[in-house]
């Protein structure tokens, strides 16, 4: 019956006779207007804006992989912790949806053989290894504690994240499509980079009650979830964005913000420079706003690798801003707070060495695979330190750690492999150096954090690994194009 009479009523909105088709049109608007008004007045504002967001991306999602990754993108830079307001077992968030609807379009043209074609890529092998890894570990550790619905949800939520690669490797099959996914990712941040800082200056007040208003999409609100240094309200406040931990929001900074900084000086940026300009400028208060020494360590190595090879100049305004940054009046809390972490003398810097501490008993004492991810065998040991390498090697074993260590030394030394090509593209050889840049940064920054591999922080494992196929992606596609000139 509903297909009869669409079938009555679509032909109005194009009749020849104007009068029908403005009835048609007429009819058509008051509907739809009908149907936002009652979501409106049943889910409210905040919860009909999300549906319908949904709604467009997943029609966007089912025309292309790649509209998929840039929904994945966007989830992870503007709304990582959103979740509909409704359970199917589990609350699925919004880069659930995201990265299984990628994953089924994707699959469903191998499916229906619309694509033959599946690439690996160099790195493909060792990623894959690690995933092995990373279930057989799972599995082992389920002999020392029952894995949680919600432990099973955010293993298989972290294996589709690190999967992603071959989505990337695979979907990405132009140049333009490369720099469709570059833009989303610079432009992505740069709008988290400004939620945060807008969320930084308006009073307090204000932030709680955006927060309060997010929370039915599963945000935390309250005061609560404002930071501090040293979780002291009467100290610094640290900037969150929709990340809600500074640190996390430290390290998509570093991602974005390194990734960005080439285009400053690329002979064909991306954007106009002046966008650049502004986006960079966000990207770099913002992490500044976090008061994240870990960060800003890691943003500083990402800008010393993109200057050391490639920009000499920017070594030199790096120093410069550097001193300024260390005398200017209004900055001296924050390098007093910097100094203090460096000294091991402050309270947070502490716990991550009690951390560092009780990790390495628990590696001392399961080496070879770890304790998996559901829990540990000993009362007095427990999963979790504020480090990346620790963390896999808690989780997975030195055999693990391993793994992961070989996968970023193949890949960085596929970065620099590429740029040493004699590159015709003006466009490849920023987005190399941006990438190498941010990566050499997040290692950085994983000495002192685990947002990379943690559970509970899916959405940077999935930037992760996107920005490694892209990364990988770019090779091969610098490496076809030095080909092709070759021949002519």
């Amino acid at each position: 019956m509903l297909r009869s009479a669409t079938n009555r009523f679509l032909p109005l909105l194009v009749h020849p006779d104007p009068k029908r088709q403005r009835r048609a049109i007429v009819a058509l608007l008051l509907a739809g207007g009908l149907g936002i008004g009652l979501l409106v007045g049943i889910a409210g504002p905040t919860i009909a804006v999300a549906l319908a967001v949904a709604g467009l991306g997943a029609w966007l999602v089912l025309r292309s992989p790649l509209w998929g990754l840039l929904g994945i993108i966007g989830v992870s830079t503007l709304l990582p912790f959103a979740t509909l307001p409704f359970k199917i077992g589990f609350t699925p968030s919004f880069l659930d949806l995201a990265i299984f609807a990628t994953f089924g379009v994707w699959a469903l043209k191998y499916a229906l053989a619309k694509e033959t074609r599946f690439t690996s890529s160099a790195i493909g092998g060792s990623i894959l290894l690690f995933l092995i890894m990373a279930a057989f570990t799972f599995a082992i550790g389920l002999q020392y504690s029952r894995p949680t619905s919600n432990n099973i949800r955010q293993f298989g939520e972290m294996v589709l994240s690190i999967t992603l690669f071959f989505v990337v490797i695979n979907a990405v099959r132009q140049r333009r499509h490369l720099l469709f996914l570059v833009r989303s990712l610079m432009l992505g941040g740069a709008g988290a980079a400004l939620i945060g800082i807008v969320f930084y200056v308006i009073p307090p007040e204000a932030t709680v009650w955006i927060l309060d208003h997010l929370t039915r999409l599963g945000y935390p609100g309250g005061f609560g979830a404002l930071r501090f240094v040293n979780d002291d309200p009467a100290g610094l406040m640290r900037a969150i964005g929709t990340s809600i931990d500074p640190n996390v929001f430290g390290g998509l900074l570093i991602l974005v913000g390194v990734i960005t900084l080439p285009q400053l000086f690329s002979k064909r940026p991306l954007f106009n420079r002046r966008w650049v300009v502004i986006m960079l400028a966000l990207d770099t208060l913002a992490l500044y706003l976090t008061i994240s020494r870990g960060s800003m360590l890691g943003f500083a190595v990402g800008l010393i690798v993109i200057g050391a090879l490639r920009y000499r100049k920017l070594l030199l305004l790096g120093f410069v801003a550097a001193a300024i940054f260390f005398i200017l009046p209004f900055t001296q809390n924050y390098v007093h707070h910097l100094v203090a972490g460096l000294a091991g003398q402050d309270r947070a810097t502490q716990m991550r060495f009690g951390e560092y501490k009780d990790a390495l008993t628990l590696i001392s004492r399961y080496p070879v695979f770890g304790v998996g991810f559901t829990g540990v065998p000993e009362i007095d040991l427990y999963i979790g330190v504020s480090s990346l390498y620790l963390l896999i090697a808690e989780e997975m074993g030195l055999v693990g750690l391993g793994i992961f260590l070989i996968t970023m030394v193949a890949f960085i030394n596929a970065l620099l492999t590429g740029l040493r090509l004699p590159l015709r593209d003006a466009e490849y050889d920023p987005i190399l150096l941006g990438i190498l840049g941010a990566m050499a940064g997040l290692l950085t920054g994983g000495i002192f954090d685990h947002y990379l591999f943690n559970l509970t922080y899916p959405h940077m494992t999935a930037l992760l690994w996107v920005v490694v196929g892209m990364g990988m992606k770019t090779v091969a596609l610098a490496q076809e194009n030095v080909a092709s000139t070759a021949e002519t």
